[in-house]
């Protein structure tokens, strides 16, 4: 089981493949599940590293509050066990976060591909998207409450595997506490203009908690931001419509790839 470590904090990450790195960077409170589908679609092609913030899954859960540049470092830290320079980073709402920090502190962002995610975490009521993993119930409602009606209608079933995964992975109450902490706190949005990397920018048009509004204006303030809008979905629209994201994913990846073998 490969570990990193920041400052004696264990951070727990998975690689597969090979090639050029991406790296999926989490949501707040959610565990690995939440990539299975798009980490399976750039394996291969590409090499794939997901890994557990801290206060997650099977990494270590020191007290917070936790900041996005805390984050930021596990994250080079993680990468730098791993032997891996820099990476395509694919983040979804915190972890969007990071990512973009990364972009402005690091010089290990290749590319960015950013789900459900904003450039401040301000104003924003994360709760009805957390339960307790130890209460499958709660577990059930905070997952409908992270997708779009029409998913909550037509797959009951996606909802319970979800709920369950949710129950083995997620963050506890303390990690929960400690990340959301860390959204709360940020915002670059005066310092966009500085990413450079071009820039994939993913939202569900139902997303109640990360307004789709908030994507849209990242996109358009990134330098060489793309937006997309997953209509109907809502903040897992990554997971909801994943086909459709590992088509823009994978179609943006090759661009990328394309652009370092020209040059």
């Amino acid at each position: 089981m490969p570990t990193a470590s920041n400052g004696g904090v264990s951070l727990y990450y998975e690689t597969d493949g090979d090639g050029e790195t991406v790296a999926f960077v989490g949501d707040a409170g959610y565990g690995g599940w939440q990539w299975g589908w798009q980490y399976g679609a750039v394996t291969g092609p590409f090499q794939s590293l997901v890994y557990d913030h801290r206060g997650t899954g099977r990494s270590d859960t020191p007290g917070g509050p936790y900041s996005v540049g805390l984050l930021t470092q596990d994250f080079e830290c993680v990468l730098a066990d791993a032997g891996i320079g820099s990476a395509h980073v694919v983040g979804a709402g915190l972890g969007g976060m990071v990512a973009l920090q990364a972009a402005l502190t690091t010089q290990r962002v290749e590319s960015l591909a950013l789900f459900g995610t904003a450039a401040s975490g301000a104003g924003l009521d994360l709760d009805p998207l957390y339960a307790d993993p130890g209460d499958r119930d709660a577990l059930h409602a905070a997952t409908e409450a992270a997708v779009g009606e029409r998913f909550r209608e037509r797959h009951p079933d996606a909802i319970d595997r979800i709920a369950h995964w949710r129950s083995e992975e997620d963050a506890g109450p303390t990690g929960w506490e400690a990340q959301t902490a860390a959204v709360a706190d940020f915002d670059v949005r005066d310092r966009l203009y500085e990413i450079t990397q071009p820039a994939l920018v993913c939202h569900g048009t139902e997303d109640a908690v990360w307004p789709v509004e908030r994507g849209e204006a990242l996109a358009e303030d990134l330098p060489r931001g793309e937006f997309h809008a997953l209509e109907g979905g809502g903040h897992l629209a990554h997971a909801e419509q994943s086909k459709v994201v590992e088509d823009y994913l994978l179609a943006f990846l090759g661009e990328q790839a394309d652009a370092e073998w020209r040059s």
